[in-house]
C-alpha cells in the first residue's frame, strides 16, 4: 500500500513511541546493528516500516455515494 507523507510519519511516530515505551521489536536485529542505530526507536520503527512489518492500518474515508 502506498502511504502518503503524513500517513507515514504517523505511522512512524506511534510505533517509535510504542518501541520507547517497551514494546517488542518485530525485527530480529543483531546487537550490532542495534549499537549502529544508537537503540534509536525512530530509527527501529523507520526499518520495521520499510520491511512491512508493523501491525498498523490506515483508514481512509471514500468518497461519499452519489
Amino acid at each position: 500500500m502506498k502511504l502518503t507523507k503524513y500517513e507515514r510519519a504517523r505511522i512512524i511516530g506511534a510505533r517509535a513511541l510504542q518501541i520507547a515505551m517497551g514494546a517488542p521489536i518485530f525485527l530480529k536485529l543483531s546487537k550490532k546493528d542495534l549499537e549502529t542505530i544508537r537503540y534509536d526507536p525512530i530509527s527501529i520503527a523507520k526499518k520495521e516500516l520499510e520491511a512491512e512489518v508493523i501491525p498498523l492500518t490506515v483508514k481512509r474515508p471514500l468518497p461519499p455515494k452519489e
